[in-house]
């Protein structure tokens, strides 16, 4: 009988994952020669080889390749058993491992977290930010609890719950304000600021212009809602940017903000989890505190009128 253990395989699941043995180390919380000891031991129990080793990389070998897989469905059974454990006491304590797609991070997370935590004493929350792809592959690995995005995600192993819609504006200019708002035909003709591929709000935005369809345009790409703004207060160009990121994202940059005629861009947001997840209801009743400090950030937005910027 082979003697494996959660530790070992945890060590191998941060491995897998970063393909670098520095960075899984770090990940676990250990040192590198500590990682290397496990992997080798664990390598030695199993009487075989799970990685190929060079100078420059290490990448998993076929055998590990299917022993990664099996121990991800292992790790996730038994962090489901922690989480059955912790849904049997009817309230939210211990560890909350939340995903949110950029667009939406820095804006909603701080009213989220401090509603969370008043109303969920010892509730431990991690937060990860990063693109859509990722937060749904590490939510089916176990990795995440339940992650805010854009819906549709259209994935039959996770529930999906809408929470709230959001319009999308159009940020130009400081010196256009007043300008008639263009439609998605004059926008076409413009020069458009973007997120870089991988964003799922750069394809929204290209579907309202319907730009998938048309002739290539001049397109440029940012990191962030932050540096599009900047570069369009600098003249270069025009962007789209979802509502909640108004007050913050203007208030340094000489732009003109304005609503688009009917129909406007918009987006629904909400929250999915694991269907076979046992901290389902309590993830419902999470879904409700991340709707209400939404409105409630809604409400005190348009309560202030941002310096530098008009809406139309």
């Amino acid at each position: 009988m082979m003697n494996l253990t959660l530790k070992q395989l945890r060590y191998f699941e941060a491995m897998a994952r970063h393909g670098h043995f520095g960075r899984a180390a770090d990940a676990c919380a250990i040192s590198q020669p500590a990682m290397s000891v496990q992997i080798r031991e664990l390598e030695e129990t199993l009487g075989t080889d799970l990685f190929e080793r060079s100078a420059r990389q290490v990448r998993l070998t076929s055998f590990g390749e299917e022993f990664a897989q099996r121990v991800r469905d292992i790790l996730r059974s038994v962090d489901e058993l922690a989480d059955l454990a912790r849904a049997s006491r009817n309230r939210l304590v211990g560890r909350l491992r939340i995903g949110v797609i950029p667009t939406i991070a820095p804006y909603l997370l701080p009213t989220i977290i401090g509603n969370l935590a008043r109303m969920h004493e010892g509730l431990d929350i991690h937060v990860r930010e990063t693109l859509t792809q990722k937060l749904i592959q590490e939510l089916a690995d176990g990795r995440l609890d339940t992650a805010i995005v854009a819906l549709p995600i259209s994935e039959p192993s996770l529930t999906e719950v809408a929470l709230f819609a959001e319009d999308f504006v159009l940020v130009r200019p400081g010196e256009d304000e007043g300008k008639p708002v263009p439609n998605r035909e004059m926008l076409r003709e413009m020069r458009l600021l973007l997120l870089e591929e991988g964003h799922c709000f750069r394809e929204q935005a290209l579907s309202f212009c319907n730009l998938h369809s048309a002739r290539p345009r001049e397109l440029l790409d940012g990191s962030s809602l932050s540096t599009l703004v900047q570069m369009v207060s600098a003249g270069i160009g025009v962007t789209l940017i979802p509502e909640m990121a108004v007050p913050v994202e203007t208030r340094s940059a000489t732009v003109s903000v304005a609503r688009f005629n009917s129909p406007q861009p918009s987006r629904t947001v909400g929250m999915v989890w694991r269907k076979a997840s046992p901290l389902a209801e309590q993830l419902l009743q999470i879904s409700e505190v991340v709707r209400q400090s939404a409105d409630a950030l809604r409400k005190q937005h348009t309560s202030i009128a941002p310096s530098g910027m008009a809406l139309t």
